[in-house]
């Protein structure tokens, strides 16, 4: 696995935005976060070693845009470049997130047809008026690899009517100080959709504030992950036809 961020910098576009980890990160250290930037990484897929080889090993999936949203406006006068590089690189697998999966026809290039191979593109909701907005044109869009991304999780959705072709649905609460609640009722109802429709789950994190049976947990960072690992409930391509 490695990790590209051409560009960093981002604002906010929804509910799911408001305690978000680039605001409060780089906000503590006096950055001005709305500004979207070009970063020196922006050419590190085809970055080559002195022997001549690729910096970024083939086969790696390459989380791409973490800190930004690879569909920002800022960006446009970048993005074809960076798709270029994308494209050169097609042995390698490049995920990323979007809230602005609105933008898609205007920020895919000329040969997208219906996708590229080597290109997931993971739609993030936070609660069900943005699965319904985001999620029915993800439906609608040439995409080769599709994902759902429910993080932060911060309401109760019903994704019945978006899993079709969807290879991965992860769900996760909100962590920092003011991160809102996530229920456990909320995640297995998500995961029961997902075990319908024999799709990949995992729970990523259970977030600061969690409540599960009843009770609300106050969830350190560092174990946030810990604790959604430790439920044990994340299912993969093989556990399906077992008795989940």
């Amino acid at each position: 696995m490695g990790n590209w961020n051409p560009w960093q910098g981002c604002q906010k576009v929804s509910e799911g935005c408001k305690n978000c980890y680039i605001h409060t990160h780089d906000g503590k250290e006096g950055k001005n976060v709305r500004e979207v930037i070009k970063t020196k990484f922006f050419d590190l897929p085809v970055q080559r070693k002195k022997s001549g080889e690729y910096k970024l090993q083939s086969k790696d999936v390459i989380y791409t845009c973490f800190y930004s949203d690879f569909f920002i406006e800022d960006a446009d006068d970048w993005r074809k470049e960076a798709w270029s590089h994308i494209k050169e690189r097609s042995d390698l697998r490049f995920l990323f997130l979007t809230k602005r999966i609105h933008r898609f026809f205007d920020c895919i290039p000329y040969d997208w047809n219906e996708g590229y191979d080597n290109v997931v593109i993971g739609v993030s909701v936070e609660n069900q008026a943005m699965a319904d907005k985001r999620l029915s044109l993800l439906m609608q869009y040439p995409i080769k690899h599709k994902g759902i991304v429910c993080q932060p999780l911060i309401g109760p959705i019903d994704l019945h009517a978006y899993l079709k072709d969807v290879e991965f649905v992860t769900v996760g609460g909100e962590q920092g100080s003011y991160g809102r609640t996530c229920e456990y009722d909320w995640v297995m109802n998500i995961r029961h959709q997902c075990i319908q429709a024999k799709i990949p789950f995992s729970f990523r994190q259970t977030g600061t504030n969690f409540i599960k049976d009843g009770i609300h947990y106050k969830i350190a960072r560092k174990d946030q992950s810990k604790q959604a690992k430790k439920a044990d409930i994340d299912i993969r391509t093989e556990h399906f036809g077992e008795d989940l």
